[in-house]
C-alpha cells in the first residue's frame, strides 16, 4: 500500500487529519462523527464532509456506518 505524502493532501484534508488525530480517532474503537471533527477543526460542516469523503476514497480514513451517525477513524498514517 502507498503512503500517502502529507503534501498530497489538501489543506482541509491536512486539517480535519490534525483534529482526528488531536480527537484520537486512530483505531475503530474510538470512532468520531462528522460533528466531532466538524467542531474539532472549526471549519463549515459541508467543507468537512467532503474531506472526509475525499480522504476515504484516498484510503487515508475509514467510515463505519453506524445507528445514529456513522463514524470515522484513520487507518493509513501520512508522512
Amino acid at each position: 500500500m502507498k503512503v500517502i505524502e502529507m503534501e498530497e493532501l489538501t489543506p482541509i484534508e491536512q486539517l480535519v487529519l490534525k483534529a482526528m488525530e488531536e480527537l484520537g480517532a486512530t483505531k475503530d474503537t474510538q470512532l468520531k462523527t462528522a460533528d466531532d471533527i466538524q467542531k474539532k477543526s472549526n471549519r463549515p460542516k459541508s467543507l468537512v464532509a467532503n474531506a472526509l469523503t475525499s480522504l476515504s476514497n484516498k484510503g487515508v480514513v475509514k467510515r463505519i456506518a453506524r445507528e445514529k451517525a456513522a463514524g470515522y477513524f484513520i487507518v493509513q498514517k501520512t508522512e
